[in-house]
């Protein structure tokens, strides 16, 4: 039912045009600006405009409701501002990234995503968690926490109920992540390199990673940004790869067409804007400016997003996915922290 809905009011935004858009962009964009707002404030600034949101876009859901005029500018920033924020985010990785972290440090990475996608996968089977909410979690955590979450849920055509659950969870435990961390960092007898890098793998969002190791000096923040920014080029991997999951479980009649395959097409322009900026083909200052941007064009997705969240629905979701973010928290911080120990 959530498929047919969407795809009409897909229909609806095409044969409405521009002016039938204009008051669900300003409900989303005015919650975005909100939690912009909100962000800055003391105590409220652990939490991301990203999760504020969400949160205000729930509240509003759930609350006074959603005008139903407002739907089909709700629909757009959740289909395509979404995907062009996606795209953007290109803009902040280029591969000498990689090559700065060393292949012992890349190692390390590649192995801690790996073994916590298919950890997390496999324990949510066990739980008995619905295996798209499953792979939004997965993805959050072993990648770059609420973008990878929307960026998954794309491919898997999960419910915007699982998205913000999802969310939430790896917001929480990425928040977590970020108070404890440098209150450890004396007691495991890291060096400033060998922390930097155990945030870069393990910690969910990219604000997170910073706020937790520049605490630690510019060297251990400088190597924990480049680390972080190096996992996120692995969305691209992923995200084609649960692509091919997705096409691999459905039945095929006759040839397939190649428009129909589940594949993130936008992925691609992600890709481009990674390649493009290695050669440094941006001025540094209108690129800062599409970065500061495209963080606002995330968060307006996001309040799309909690705009279309029932928490009845999540309600009756339970509470094994929280059981299944714990888990997966767990498990990519010990892993990477024995991993960074080891080798690093």
């Amino acid at each position: 039912m959530k498929s047919i809905n969407l795809k009409e009011s897909m229909r609806s935004i095409r044969a409405g045009g521009i002016p039938h858009l204009v008051p669900g962009l300003l409900l989303t964009f005015g919650l975005a600006l909100l939690a912009t707002s909100l962000q800055r404030l003391p105590g409220v600034n652990i939490l991301s405009p990203l999760i504020l949101a969400v949160l205000l876009g729930v509240l509003v859901r759930n609350t006074v409701g959603t005008p139903a005029i407002c739907r089909p500018g709700i629909i757009f920033s959740l289909k395509r501002i979404l995907r062009l924020a996606i795209i953007l985010l290109g803009l902040q990785l280029n591969f000498a990234q990689v090559l700065a972290i060393g292949p012992i440090g890349l190692a390390i990475i590649i192995m801690t995503l790996v073994s916590t996608f298919i950890f997390t996968c496999w324990l949510g089977s066990y739980l008995g968690v619905e295996r798209k909410l499953t792979q939004l979690i997965a993805a959050g955590t072993s990648i770059c926490g609420a973008s990878a979450v929307v960026a998954t849920s794309g491919v898997v055509k999960s419910s915007d109920e699982d998205v913000s659950y999802a969310v939430a969870i790896v917001t929480v435990f990425g928040t977590l992540s970020m108070l404890l961390y440098p209150f450890l960092d004396m007691s495991l007898q890291l060096t400033s390199s060998a922390f930097g890098l155990w945030c870069g793998t393990s910690i969910h969002e990219v604000a997170q990673v910073v706020a937790a190791a520049f605490q630690m000096g510019e060297t251990t923040g400088e190597i924990a940004t480049i680390s972080k920014l190096s996992r996120v080029m692995f969305l691209v991997p992923m995200l084609l790869g649960l692509g091919v999951l997705s096409m691999s479980g459905r039945k095929q009649s006759g040839a397939m067409q190649l428009s129909k395959l589940p594949i993130p097409w936008f992925v691609f322009g992600f890709l481009a804007l990674i390649a493009l900026n290695s050669f440094s083909l941006f001025p540094m200052a209108i690129k800062d400016l599409i970065i500061q941007g495209n963080r606002f064009l995330l968060t307006i997705a996001l309040a799309a997003m909690g705009l279309e969240t029932s928490l009845l629905k999540i309600r009756e979701t339970g509470l094994k996915p929280l059981y299944l973010g714990a888990a997966s928290w767990l498990f990519i911080s010990c892993l990477s922290l024995g991993l960074v120990k080891f080798f690093y």
